[in-house]
């Protein structure tokens, strides 16, 4: 595939040795594809990706994937911080509020294609910026079709199940063992309410008020098979 060089200065080292096991996706945030770019690739705003990819599939390359590009900031996935050092990112160009494009979702596909084969990313490897922050983000958002990826073996979606009585206690210790944060001593990030919050923006986006049965049967069966703690 070819792509589009914009140099971005916000990078440095991976710390520590690491190495990529995780995609980090996010939606821009802007109302178009320049605005963004000048964003991530101008040194005041300390912001950055290693990939951008617009509504009519353009591919931007922003950072080398060897390097720590600054586009998760604090949060964690799976116990593990610093989630800039182990992870790669990539930009959807999208405000937020509409749907992806389909020649942006064809590249986005390829492109994912290639980096999970790079790097031996397994498809659970392949989060959302809601996932590891779930206080402070909620991209790529409720219209961003995480089921189409899976179907293409990119991330993962629960099985169908019967359903499972609500447990806000249960819920919450299925989404850790997932990968979900976790502050000291094992107590959740944030209330259950924003954990099933970001939940849903992935895999239940129609779902709306108290933790249901659906959502009960969906978090286990992602922790049973995925694991990630």
């Amino acid at each position: 595939m070819s792509f589009i060089d914009r140099p971005s200065p916000n990078f440095g080292p991976r710390r520590g040795g690491a190495s990529p096991s995780l995609i980090v996706l996010h939606y821009t945030g802007m109302d178009c594809t320049e605005a963004a770019l000048h964003r991530l690739c101008t040194e005041e705003f300390e912001v950055s990706a290693h990939y951008l990819v617009d509504e009519a599939g353009r591919v931007f390359r922003l950072v080398d994937e060897r390097m720590r590009a600054w586009h998760a900031g604090n949060g964690e996935w799976g116990g593990r911080p610093d989630v800039n050092s182990r992870s790669l990112g990539i930009e959807i160009a999208n405000p937020g509020d509409r749907p992806y494009a389909e020649a942006q979702m064809t590249m986005l596909e390829r492109l994912l294609q290639s980096v999970m084969r790079r790097w031996r990313i397994p498809p659970q490897g392949v989060i959302g910026h809601s996932d590891m922050a779930p206080e402070r983000k909620s991209d790529p958002g409720r219209r961003f079709d995480w089921r189409r990826l899976a179907l293409q073996g990119l991330s993962v979606w629960p099985r169908p199940a019967a359903g499972v009585a609500p447990d806000a206690g249960r819920f919450g210790r299925a989404a850790a063992r997932f990968g979900y944060p976790q502050l000291a001593g094992g107590r959740q990030t944030g209330c259950p309410e924003a954990l099933l919050e970001v939940y849903r923006q992935r895999f239940r986006p129609w779902g709306r008020g108290p933790l249901a049965d659906a959502d009960m049967a969906g978090i286990l069966d992602l922790a049973d098979r995925f694991p990630s703690t």
